[in-house]
């Protein structure tokens, strides 16, 4: 997957929350804040370990 439509999903995954947060689905937006987080920071922590590993030979 692109990063762009990783970057997309992870805004419509938060806004989602925020959306249920604000009509009062508590449980179902704490959900989809964490699934938002652990996708962004599983996305961050990939691209900086891939620009840790580069070989200069």
């Amino acid at each position: 997957m692109n990063e762009f439509y990783k970057d997309v999903l992870i805004g419509v995954v938060f806004a989602t929350g925020l959306l249920g947060f604000v009509s009062g689905e508590f449980i179902i937006s704490s959900a989809l804040f964490a699934a938002a987080a652990v996708a962004s920071n599983v996305n961050v922590n990939r691209k900086k370990g891939q620009a840790e590993h580069v070989l200069c030979d």
